[in-house]
């Protein structure tokens, strides 16, 4: 199931401005100078109101290390909002009551982490947010009301209730817009500080094309965020790299050699549709064709990416039949569609065969198929005329 839920999360991927001109190659710069990482994350908050940080896609190593930032006892002196994208921003006034410890149904709260616009919240990275929330909750009722977080949700205010094609997702917008939008008015106009927890692509810092959310907020925050990527998809000259760091650590990139190195080293591109056109791309945009050093601040190191564990899929999720049933619509509405039931269960079976974590394979050619012909069906229902029909 996990690697269904990332094939989909990689196809839907559609940052696509092309305006920017490759960075020369950098000269070999310094080695790095791994830190301890949870030590290193608090004391960037000393200089940083943002600290924006990859989240779950079900790399369970990640998500031990975000369990153990929150809980580190100076984690509410320096911080005080928690931004994430496995949230659905529409309950957001249900996530306030809950995270600040009122009488709230943890089946309502649910709400916040399970109707997300993304996939992948909803199954690979599931287990990691049915903790993250209880935990951030369970930690505020042994604050003082001056200490305690906030949580915000970072995702799409979608409604799923109303969603009966993949063209009412898109009519949302474009999500690093709503998140650029949240941070700006409830954390930097507030002058907060933040943990961001969101996907690598949402965090980079742009400035010839601001395609991310960061780079976007950043056109009037300039300076104020701390963007930080993790090294589990480094190809082996990388991996060669920090073969001997301790983990999890965190290393500074600017002017070392690392840092010097294009983003195809750290990342594999994602299969991507272009809206305009509706053509397949295999390689990253232009705009993201840069040195590593100039899209992030640090990198983290979790341990030998062969020895990386993933996260499972909580059986009571399973056995929840209303939920799973729903999972299943909303999958119908995805490019690509739902597959059969049988291929269905039989995800959480394969899923729980190895417990080490894999990088996903890309989309196979059916669900690239599928996205292109959605985005064709768009383009077109988009240009025919309006009808005067009236309900």
């Amino acid at each position: 199931m996990q690697l269904r839920f990332i094939r989909l999360f990689f196809i839907l991927v559609l940052l696509l401005l092309t305006l920017a001109k490759p960075s020369p190659a950098r000269p070999a710069g310094a080695d790095p100078k791994p830190e301890p990482a949870i030590p290193a994350v608090l004391a960037a908050f000393d200089k940083y109101e943002v600290v924006a940080m990859p989240e779950d896609h079900g790399l369970k190593d990640l998500d031990d290390l975000i369990l153990g930032l929150v809980r580190n006892p100076a984690f509410p002196d320096k911080v005080n909002d928690v931004v994430v994208e496995c949230g659905n921003s529409l309950y957001q006034p249900i996530l306030d009551r809950y995270i600040a410890g009122e009488d709230v149904p943890l089946i309502e709260a649910r709400q916040v982490w399970r109707n997300t616009d993304q996939p992948i919240c909803g199954g690979a990275g599931s287990g990691f947010f049915e903790q993250l929330y209880p935990l951030l909750r369970a930690i505020n009722q042994k604050l003082q009301p001056g200490k305690r977080l906030r949580v915000l949700a970072g995702g799409l205010p979608i409604d799923w209730e109303q969603v009966k094609s993949f063209q009412d997702i898109l009519k949302l917008g474009p999500r690093d817009a709503g998140i650029a939008s949240v941070m700006e008015k409830e954390v930097l106009s507030k002058h907060r500080k933040a943990l961001m927890l969101f996907g690598t692509f949402h965090l980079f810092h742009m400035s010839e094309v601001r395609a991310s959310a960061v780079s976007m907020y950043e056109k009037d925050y300039p300076g104020v965020t701390f963007v930080i990527s993790e090294l589990i998809a480094a190809d082996m000259q990388i991996s060669a790299a920090f073969a001997d760091w301790q983990s999890p650590s965190l290393s500074r990139v600017k002017g070392t050699r690392l840092g010097g190195l294009d983003l195809t080293h750290f990342l594999p591109p994602a299969t991507r549709i272009d809206e305009k056109d509706c053509s397949v791309h295999n390689e990253f945009p232009k705009h993201l064709q840069k040195p590593m050093e100039d899209l992030v601040d640090a990198l983290l190191y979790l341990g030998p990416n062969d020895l990386a564990m993933k996260e499972q899929f909580p059986a009571y999720i399973v056995l929840d039949t209303d939920y799973i049933a729903e999972v299943r619509r909303r999958e119908s509405v995805l490019p690509g569609g739902a597959p059969p039931d049988k291929e269905f269960y039989q995800q959480f079976v394969n899923d729980s065969d190895n417990p080490l974590y894999t990088m996903p394979k890309p989309p196979d050619s059916k669900d690239v198929q599928g996205a292109v012909q959605s985005c064709l069906d768009r383009k077109s229902h988009s240009s025919s005329p309006k009808s005067e029909h009236t309900p």
